[in-house]
């Protein structure tokens, strides 16, 4: 990411970003990184959110953030469907975390951004989800690479967790007082 950013500011050009967030936490450990440069809006597509409770306050906090920052951004909730990640999931109900299941769900929430992205003219898409040290920017950015291609759309590759994101995260939650969730929000992630 550092490198397009560095291209665009040497260019003046500032693009146009579809951020797929995935929670008001993780959010706020992404979006000053891409302020200086770019212009960029919000897509909360999760249905891997086990309930429409938690999907709703998910949703409401990442909105009650925007507000509390002043962030200049559309936000693009989806609404609360679980069935394609039940779908996505058959089969592999039992995968550890980090594993099969997760990639597929990866992929399941960028197809859907890539196409939001793609529809709607956006120079990029990319995720918040590379912020969590559970989750592996690798693997995360290579999903992106190819739904890239599917959808015609240019995925900006990222870890969000380098450069102390993720640290930032825990520091704007506790300023913010942020709803922080302990786990991603499927039902096989949830704790015990």
């Amino acid at each position: 990411m550092e490198i397009i950013a560095e291209e665009m500011r040497s260019k003046g050009i500032r693009p146009r970003i579809l951020l797929h967030t995935c929670c008001a936490p993780c959010f706020s450990g992404c979006f000053e990184r891409l302020i200086p440069w770019a212009d960029f809006d919000i897509y909360f597509y999760n249905p891997n959110i086990s309930s429409f409770e938690e999907y709703s306050k998910r949703a409401a906090e990442l909105e009650r953030f925007i507000k509390v920052k002043g962030i200049s951004c559309k936000c693009f909730i989806e609404g609360y469907d679980p069935k394609p990640f039940l779908d996505n999931s058959k089969g592999l109900e039992s995968c550890p975390e980090r594993g099969q299941r997760c990639a597929k769900c990866f992929a399941l929430r960028l197809e859907k951004t890539a196409a939001f992205a793609s529809g709607n003219a956006y120079d990029y898409f990319t995720t918040t989800l590379t912020l969590s040290p559970l989750k592996n920017a690798e693997i995360i950015n290579n999903i992106g690479e190819n739904v890239a291609t599917a959808y015609k759309a240019a995925f900006l590759p990222s870890d969000f967790k380098k450069k102390n994101g993720y640290l930032r995260s825990l520091e704007l939650s506790k300023e913010c007082g942020l709803y922080r969730q302990n786990y991603c929000g499927c039902s096989f992630s949830r704790p015990q």
